[in-house]
């Protein structure tokens, strides 16, 4: 977020803050309570109504009974309690009656609703909606620029947490009953997004399991090929912590976590709000790198290439081409005829690799032979063979490809797993280039969506931190109110 838009939600929320207290002043100093009388009675002369008031809190101003509805409006006179007694044939309640300074009432809690307190949740939604679309701009700016960007995955997991907050607050806005109730449906939005996201998280990290293992038994055992292990256990774990110390307190003698006057009460409202919190961002987080990763692996560059690069990895003994390289290769050839078809424009091979201490010619070498079996002209080859990984097959080819054409558009071709890491390496090399994926076996799909997921976190630590603070600062002021409306 720029600092520009950081004064602005600073300004807004001070703005929108005002608003709802000048709001609630004008009209906090009156409260109409209404009850529904069950009792077949019309006049209201059978219902009884007492107000107890310390300090002479308020007074009753009108009431009137309409459609089996008792209205009665309370005006407040000075700091303190009331209570309001209403009593008929079949009907008792009773209700308390806050006034606070300034003369503002609020029913049955001291954080609870109040005249014109509906200003409250809509400032919220129109906060959470400015976050959302500055989220959006930054994404789809972004995603313009480059879609090889971890900040496209931190962006668009903003937006799915947002858009299912700003959903969440919509849907409940009307049912609005006070901010105390506010801050339980914050707690709620975050409490519902995980338990309901949950249900599919853990199906996708049964999956990625599952993957992983398949991935260990054809790949062989190693810690990148048990990154989707490592995160489920994570997960689960981080997910099951309020659950053990919800049995914990529970079979405490000594700890009372579920009485409001104890502090344990509140360590626990801390731990569940952040860890739930914490869990549903990086559950976003983990949504975002999955469509980000397969968006830029399905996406189709545009037709108006010079040059596209076919990035190189082990080759057989004899030469030949893995069935992974093949496929790179067959992708970009594919490729070339698309752009052919389309606008009778031409494409330069640049197939990218060095020779390996056991492989008896260069990748590039091999690419090369494979292409021109498949019938591209070798005019059309330029070889870049001195590459040892991803991070040189994209500058060596080029530095070559700039040689021969300064001003040029480039594509390259990867295993489709693979293209998002590859982007992101050419992005961080400030070379403008679109990449093609070409199919492969699914178990690798999974562990490279991990694998991406971690190197985000990773890349926006900084802004990661940030979220987590001010997380933390939320939650912290959350339970801060709840502690006000408990007591």
């Amino acid at each position: 977020m720029e600092k520009a838009e950081k004064y602005k939600i600073v300004i807004m929320t001070f703005i929108l803050s005002l608003i709802s207290f000048v709001i609630i002043l004008i009209n906090g100093s009156t409260y109409e309570l209404k009850l529904d009388i069950n009792d077949n009675i019309k006049n209201i002369k059978d219902i009884k109504i007492s107000v107890d008031s310390d300090q002479n809190a308020v007074k009753l101003e009108e009431k009137n009974f309409k459609n089996g509805v008792l209205n009665l409006k309370f005006k407040s006179l000075n700091k303190g309690i009331a209570f309001v007694e209403v009593v008929s044939k079949e009907h008792y309640s009773i209700n308390k009656l806050f006034v606070h300074n300034f003369g503002i009432i609020t029913l049955n809690r001291r954080l609870g609703k109040c005249s014109g307190d509906i200003v409250v949740p809509i400032s919220i939604l129109i906060l959470i909606l400015e976050l959302l679309i500055i989220a959006i701009k930054h994404y789809k700016r972004n995603v313009k620029n480059s879609l090889y960007q971890y900040k496209n995955i931190s962006y668009l997991g903003s937006i799915i947490f947002l858009s299912f907050m700003f959903v969440n607050q919509l849907i409940q806005i009307t049912n609005y009953k006070g901010l105390a109730y506010s801050i339980e449906l914050i707690i709620k939005s975050v409490d519902v997004f995980s338990k309901n996201v949950l249900p599919l998280f853990a199906i996708i990290l049964i999956l990625v399991t599952i993957s992983n293992f398949k991935l260990l038994r054809k790949e062989g055992v190693s810690w990148k090929n048990m990154l989707g292990i490592i995160l489920s256990i994570s997960f689960m774990l981080l997910t099951l912590i309020p659950n053990l110390m919800n049995g914990f307190f529970k079979n405490s003698m000594t700890i009372h976590f579920d009485d409001v006057k104890s502090l344990a009460y509140y360590i626990y409202t801390f731990m569940e709000l952040f860890i739930y919190s914490i869990v549903s961002y990086l559950e976003s987080i983990l949504f975002a790198t999955i469509v980000i990763a397969y968006k830029a692996a399905k996406k189709i560059p545009k037709f108006d290439k010079d040059y596209i690069i076919i990035l190189g990895c082990m080759i057989k003994k004899d030469g030949s081409l893995t069935p992974i390289l093949k496929n790179r290769a067959d992708r970009a050839i594919e490729f070339s005829k698309m752009q052919k078809e389309a606008t009778g424009k031409d494409i330069i091979f640049v197939p990218s690799g060095g020779k390996g201490h056991n492989e008896i010619i260069s990748e590039a070498e091999a690419i090369k032979n494979y292409l021109i079996k498949q019938g591209i002209s070798e005019d059309k080859i330029i070889v870049e063979d001195k590459s040892k990984n991803t991070y040189q097959n994209i500058k060596f080819s080029n530095e070559l490809i700039k040689q021969k054409n300064s001003d040029s558009n480039v594509a390259f071709s990867t295993t489709n797993y693979h293209t998002f890491r590859a982007g992101i390496i050419a992005t961080k090399q400030k070379v403008k280039i679109e990449g093609i994926g070409s199919k492969t076996k699914s178990y690798f799909w999974i562990n490279a969506f991990i694998r991406e997921f971690i190197a985000t976190l990773y890349s926006e630590k900084n802004n990661i931190y940030k979220v987590i603070l001010l997380i933390i600062v939320t939650v912290l002021i959350i339970v801060a109110l709840t502690f006000l409306k408990n007591i």
